[in-house]
C-alpha cells in the first residue's frame, strides 16, 4: 500500500521543478513550499499550505494537485474526515483528471483505516466496501486494483463476522430465528467471506433447537460440500 501511494506522490510532485528562488504569490510557488513541509513530515502545515492553493488559486493546475496532496497529508495525520471531505470536494470538482483513480483509492483507505471491532457499529465498513467497489468497477485495471481487491476480502471477512456475532449472541439466549437471519445474511451478503462455514454449521444448529430436521439436513449437506476440509464441518458431525 504504502508503494503504491508513493507512485502517486511521484507523479504529483515530478513536475513541480527546481528549489529556485519561492515566492508565495505564485500557485507554483507556494506548492513547493507546501512539499518542503511534506518532506520534512510537518503534515499538518503542509496540508494547510495545500489548502491554501486551492483557495487562492482555485484555477491553477496546481489547485488540483493540491488538493489530492493536502488529502494525503491529512491521511497521514490519521485526520481521515478532514481527507474524505478534501477527496470528495476533488472528485466533485474534477471528474475527468487523471488522478480521479487515487483519489477513490485514497478515500477508500480512509474509509478502510476507521473499520471498528465487530462488534460495534459497521458503518466505515460498509463505505469502504462501497468504495473499494466503485474503484474496481470505474478502473478495473488500476494499479490499485489488486491492494483493492485483497482489501474488499478483509472488509467482507469484517462485516461477516459482525452478522455472525449478534447471530452467536441471539443463539446463546435461544432466540433461535434471530439468530437464524444473521447466519442467513451473512450467507447471502458475504458469500466468500472465512465466516461462511460457521454461519452454516450454527444455522444447521438452530434447526435442530427448532426440530426442523429437514432444514437442518439440507444446511449440514451444503457445509460439508462447500467446506469439506473446515473445522466447522467436522464439528457438524456431533449434531
Amino acid at each position: 500500500m504504502k508503494k503504491l501511494l508513493l507512485i502517486c506522490l511521484i507523479l504529483l510532485v515530478g513536475c513541480a521543478g527546481k528549489e529556485k528562488e519561492i515566492s508565495t504569490d505564485t500557485p507554483e510557488g507556494l506548492y513547493l513550499l507546501a512539499y518542503r513541509d511534506f518532506k520534512e513530515k510537518d503534515y499538518e502545515k503542509a496540508s494547510q499550505k495545500f489548502d491554501q492553493i486551492e483557495q487562492q488559486f482555485p484555477y491553477s493546475r496546481w489547485s488540483e494537485r493540491a488538493q489530492i496532496m493536502a488529502a494525503y497529508s491529512q491521511y497521514l495525520q490519521n485526520e481521515y474526515t478532514d481527507a474524505l471531505l478534501t477527496l470528495d470536494r476533488f472528485l466533485q470538482l474534477h471528474p475527468g483528471n487523471r488522478n480521479v483513480p487515487y483519489a477513490l483509492y485514497l478515500r477508500s483507505l480512509s474509509y478502510f483505516e476507521q473499520m471498528s471491532d465487530p462488534m460495534r457499529e459497521q458503518e466505515m465498513s460498509a463505505k469502504a466496501d462501497s468504495s473499494f467497489k466503485e474503484l474496481l468497477a470505474r478502473f478495473p485495471k488500476s494499479i490499485y486494483a489488486n491492494d483493492a481487491k485483497e482489501k474488499l476480502v478483509a472488509i467482507q471477512n469484517h462485516l461477516a463476522a459482525k452478522e455472525l456475532a449478534v447471530g452467536r449472541y441471539y443463539q446463546k439466549n435461544e432466540d433461535y430465528i434471530a439468530a437464524m437471519n444473521r447466519f442467513q445474511a451473512a450467507i447471502k451478503d458475504w458469500p466468500a467471506s472465512n465466516q461462511i462455514p460457521e454461519a452454516y454449521y450454527r444455522l444447521a444448529v438452530c434447526y435442530k433447537a427448532l426440530g426442523m430436521t429437514k432444514q437442518m439436513g439440507q444446511v449440514r449437506n451444503a457445509l460439508r460440500k462447500k467446506f469439506p476440509d473446515s473445522v466447522w464441518n467436522k464439528r457438524a458431525d456431533d449434531i
